[in-house]
């Protein structure tokens, strides 16, 4: 079972801890166990809109699969201040393997935890500049929706706490459970960090049409496997050249072209992680590399 812990600060927006809240509590209504903490120095705890919240004063046990994640505050007057320890149970979390994550200003605890040190990072646009000079050490990536780097996570403003969560998920879990996460919630699910680029899940679930939705979620789970347009059409309920017309139009690309980014994107990433060219691809499908050097060479 996956631990989040919300570190609680007074003052806090209810939008930086709901949204990401939600994303995590959706996860957990797909069957991908994940058991939510609300931790502060006292039970009660004021937000910034007036609402007031209950939280435990005691941690639960973590380990190296669980993140810790600091929503921010109002940043108007003075800003509200971990205790020493809750930030040594901050860095004690992150030195044992597990990920600390924060949205908005609570980029600063974790500067105060030192963990922005030598790490790009980000917050909200009207607080980069003063993030930067608090923490020299710190590399502050400005318009950006969220970075990560060595598994401190930190999002902008507000709602891109829901952009820092589905980024998660999708580590946890891969693109296609986010992209369901993202589509219970009825947001969008392409919006990236700092990366060029999307993962292709996401990026080419911008639509709202059904039954190319279907047709996505039986490719994603489905990629490195034989898929003829036949059986692909078929299982969707309609003819070859109807899927194909909704594909394309919903999506940009061909059915089989979607397969095959995905597994590229796949099989790239088990290049980074080490693999060999040829064994990436024959894991993604390609009967050998030839195949992956045609793909990588396209514009």
């Amino acid at each position: 079972m996956r631990k989040v812990v919300f570190l609680l600060l007074p003052g806090l927006h209810l939008l930086d801890l709901a949204g990401p809240a939600q994303v995590f509590s959706t996860l957990a209504g797909l069957d991908r166990p994940v058991e939510l903490h609300h931790v502060a120095e006292r039970p009660d705890v004021p937000t910034a809109q007036g609402v007031g919240l209950r939280a435990r004063v005691g941690w639960p046990r973590l380990g190296s699969d669980d993140l810790v994640l600091v929503p921010g505050w109002r940043t108007s007057g003075p800003p509200p201040l971990a205790t020493p320890a809750q930030v040594e149970a901050l860095t004690s979390h992150h030195e044992r393997g597990g990920t600390v994550a924060s949205v908005c200003s609570g980029a600063f605890v974790l500067g105060t935890a030192g963990l922005l040190d030598g790490r790009r990072c980000t917050t909200h646009h009207s607080l980069q500049e003063r993030l930067a000079q608090r923490h020299p050490r710190a590399r502050v990536v400005p318009d950006v929706l969220y970075v990560s780097d060595d598994r401190v996570v930190t999002s902008a403003g507000i709602a891109s706490g829901i952009d820092l969560a589905l980024h998660l998920v999708t580590r946890w879990h891969g693109p296609s459970v986010a992209a369901s996460v993202a589509r219970e919630m009825v947001v969008y699910a392409r919006r990236n960090g700092d990366e060029p680029q999307a993962s292709v899940v996401l990026r080419f679930r911008n639509h709202a049409v059904d039954l190319v939705h279907r047709a996505q979620d039986t490719i994603d789970a489905r990629f490195a496997d034989p898929l003829p347009l036949a059986a692909l059409a078929a299982s969707a309920g309609v003819s070859e050249r109807t899927l194909t017309r909704a594909f394309t139009e919903a999506t940009g690309l061909t059915p089989l072209r979607y397969q095959q980014r995905l597994r590229l994107e796949r099989a790239e990433l088990l290049v980074g992680e080490g693999a060999t060219a040829e064994a990436a691809a024959r894991a993604v499908g390609f009967q050998d590399a030839r195949m992956l050097r045609r793909l990588r060479a396209r514009p």
